[in-house]
């Protein structure tokens, strides 16, 4: 309630008390008219005496400024507020990286929306308008992952290949490549969804192979998408060459795992002038070079170098930490293999070189059992870990670089678990392909929130600063008055401050 002062047409001034109700005015009470300034002061003062009556009982618990408060949440309903945290971290990050040159604000959505609630595409549409206000049905998400397919792939690998290069301050001579296989629930398979060896233990599920690019630190450069059922080691060069093309890559060092050892590799890698790290199968080296490596006695931290052909050479490191893992983890094999004769389980299928089936051998026409005498005679390489390469690097720096491939399986493993890349329920290679472009974008926003927090020395995790956005509020109004609409961040806890300062410190200085 309040008082007003109304004027008359016949030049008096009326004094009311106003109440509102239901979001409606009305005269509560009249107290009078006056037409001298000293009765209409007269008049107010019995207006405030009457208010006091009114509010005497309330005012023992509630001030007037509190009723006035009280009033204006009376107003506000559930879609006067909506969580803004997304928007304003992941958001700007979005920006500050580039990707708002994209003309597409359903990407935007689609991306953030994988961010912050990284969930199936129903799912998002009711996220979005939940949290974010914005009403888009299935279909429409549809249409333009249709629409999308890959026609966005290379303007997104060209903002993050110009972001890598910006944070690496234009040194990109090292880069690292990897493979993973993401799964699909959907049984049936077609020229890209193909059953195959499954990285995700999926054997029986269509897949297909996501082919990364990083640079130093894990920051993005590109991808590409494979069938489920191709050989990884074919991948590496088509890749590689395509990439150096399309950025002009001065013939960067290759870094990559076992899985893309092979002596077409290696020998496609020397014939276009790259150099290359790449992880060896020691058991596979010619048997001259395996009784080099076993007649060596090592210990904690032995690096030694052994000469292949041409400029090439193997590099062997041995930690007993390693060690102890592999004797553990050789171990835990066997016990599972025992386990599985023990019930019949095992047939003549299971006799391969798949993981520690190697273990198996047959016996006469029917019996599988366990060659023991193999898995003792694999303690010898317990604590063993080779390379090969034709670098010119020091075999110190070979080890150090080798080992920033964790990094692309760190990649790997944020998109699996934080973004949930998979399992992937579309069934159309357009839509994969989308699906795929989305959730890129998304790492590569993923990627610079962590970089920027451990810049700043924060405290705060990845996990954790991805989580203080779900409640980071923002509250829309309307002035009774002047009927002008606002809105504003409600009050952030102190984690939520420091993680939204962050960013906008981080913005200010991308826009320098």
């Amino acid at each position: 309630m309040y008082i007003r002062k109304k004027k008359n047409t016949s030049g008096s001034t009326s004094i009311q008390i106003i109440s509102k109700f239901s979001g409606k005015y009305k005269v509560y009470k009249s107290i009078g008219c006056a037409t001298t300034q000293q009765e209409i002061e007269n008049l107010i003062h019995l207006a405030k005496q009457e208010l006091d009556l009114l509010f005497c009982q309330s005012k023992l618990f509630i001030s007037e400024n509190d009723a006035v408060i009280e009033q204006a949440y009376s107003v506000l309903s559930n879609s006067s507020i909506r969580t803004l945290g997304p928007e304003i971290i992941f958001g700007k990050i979005y920006d500050n990286i580039g990707f708002n040159t994209i003309q597409e604000e359903m990407f935007r959505h689609l991306v953030i929306a994988r961010l912050a609630f990284p969930l199936s595409k129903l799912k998002t549409i009711e996220y979005l308008y939940r949290y974010q206000g914005i009403y888009l049905d299935i279909d429409t998400i549809y249409r333009f992952l249709d629409k999308l397919n890959n026609k966005l792939k290379p303007q997104v690998e060209k903002i993050a290949f110009a972001h890598t290069l910006k944070i690496l301050q234009g040194n990109i001579n090292i880069v690292f490549y990897d493979m993973t296989t993401l799964y699909f629930e959907a049984s049936d398979e077609d020229d890209l969804r193909k059953t195959g060896f499954s990285k995700d233990g999926k054997h029986q599920n269509p897949q297909i192979y996501i082919g990364l690019l990083v640079g130093l630190g894990g920051y993005a450069i590109g991808y590409d998408i494979f069938e489920g059922n191709i050989y990884e080691g074919h991948t590496l060069i088509p890749f590689i060459e395509k990439i150096s093309l399309k950025f002009n890559l001065n013939k960067p060092i290759v870094v990559a795992d076992a899985g893309l050892l092979s002596n077409d590799n290696i020998k496609a890698l020397e014939s276009k002038g790259y150099e290359y790290i790449i992880g060896a199968r020691l058991k596979n080296e010619s048997e001259k070079q395996k009784e080099q490596i076993l007649k060596t006695e090592f210990v904690n931290g032995t690096i030694l170098s052994f000469k292949k052909q041409n400029q090439t050479r193997l590099i062997v490191n041995y930690s007993t930490n390693r060690a102890t893992k592999d004797a553990y983890n050789r171990k835990r094999g066997l016990t599972r293999l025992e386990r599985q004769i023990k019930a019949g389980k095992l047939t003549k299928s299971n006799i391969n070189n798949k993981g520690y089936n190697k273990y198996l051998k047959l016996t006469g026409n029917v019996s599988i059992e366990i060659d023991y005498e193999k898995y003792n005679n694999d303690n010898a390489w317990d604590g063993l870990k080779g390379y090969v390469t034709n670098t010119k690097l020091n075999n110190e720096q070979v080890l150090e670089n080798y080992k920033n491939l964790w990094q692309i399986e760190k990649a790997f493993r944020m998109s699996k678990t934080d973004l949930r890349i998979r399992p992937i329920y579309h069934r159309l290679r357009n839509r994969i392909e989308a699906h795929i472009c989305i959730s890129f974008t998304a790492y590569c926003i993923y990627k610079e929130l962590e970089r920027v927090l451990y810049e700043e020395k924060s405290s705060l995790s990845l996990k954790k600063a991805a989580e203080l956005t779900h409640n980071m509020y923002q509250i829309t109004y309307t002035l009774p008055e002047s009927k002008h609409t606002k809105s504003r961040l409600l009050n952030m806890d102190k984690e939520q401050e420091e993680l939204y300062q962050i960013i906008n410190k981080t913005s200010r200085v991308s826009q320098r």
